[in-house]
């Protein structure tokens, strides 16, 4: 499938505020990635840090959204250069990167990510670069103007240099990750007073910044409240999530058919 024009890619999309909506995928296969991007979603996120997902199947699950036309994002397991250079060689539209609690490994995620200015090891030869045969110039370009680097904002001292982390240039977004925020913090619930304030300070320094904010939601009651603060990039639910919730729902109704009067 042809790559989109720079007007309509992901990153152009998330910098000017487009509604986008995403989801997790956590099973390590291409046909969850492939029916998400077949039914319109926007992008996918493979869940490296949290799911098993090897090289092989980063590989598979981004040939699925390349094919559908979604975007597909990694969530790397952590910040380190190889993990993000890996996902990139196989095509991947950016990185959600976990736990970016300080501008200066801000500044190496953004530099790990991006040819020009950056340090991204360079081949010619993988998916991201059509396999060869293109000028080096050309394809160095469209990549770095194309790559989207989210740092996902989950520790209690990220809260302390949030200006200085949302101001990094080569950070594209914000993603706000209540989960964990609500673990260190010892808040009661991801929607509690404590991370109901950090959600705040997170947006606000998001928009001095000028930088868009990503959020997970697992349904619309989270998500009005956070597109009110200011979010346009929801990942909602996951690969894992949609299924249970459909076989239980599908399972509920046949468990029907038995009860009296059915």
């Amino acid at each position: 499938m042809a790559s989109p024009s720079p007007a309509d890619s992901f990153r152009t999309r998330l910098q000017r505020g487009d509604l986008l909506v995403g989801s997790f995928i956590k099973t390590p296969t291409l046909h969850a990635t492939e029916i998400l991007g077949g039914i319109g979603f926007d992008f996918v996120v493979v869940d490296e840090e949290h799911s098993p997902f090897d090289r092989q199947a980063t590989d598979a699950a981004l040939f699925a959204a390349r094919a559908t036309g979604a975007a597909g994002l990694v969530r790397v397991p952590t910040a380190a250069a190889h993990h993000i250079l890996s996902v990139l060689d196989c095509g991947a539209t950016g990185v959600l990167v976990p736990h970016v609690a300080s501008a200066a490994l801000a500044a190496q995620v953004a530099a790990a990510a991006r040819y020009r200015g950056g340090r991204r090891g360079y081949s010619g030869s993988v998916r991201a670069a059509g396999y060869g045969g293109g000028r080096m110039a050309d394809y160095i370009a469209a990549a770095d103007a194309a790559t989207t680097v989210v740092a996902q904002i989950e520790d209690p001292e990220a809260l302390e240099e949030i200006d200085a982390i949302a101001a990094t240039p080569g950070i594209d977004a914000l993603f706000i990750g209540r989960g964990d925020l609500t673990a260190a913090l010892a808040a009661p619930s991801n929607d509690s007073p404590p991370i109901r304030d950090a959600v705040a300070r997170i947006a606000a320094a998001a928009r001095r910044a000028g930088k868009p904010v990503m959020v997970f939601v697992g349904g619309m009651a989270e998500a009005t409240w956070l597109r009110e603060v200011g979010a346009t990039a929801f990942v909602h639910s996951s690969d894992q999530g949609f299924m249970k919730q459909a076989a239980a729902r599908a399972l509920a109704e046949m468990r029907a058919l038995g009860q009296p009067g059915a």
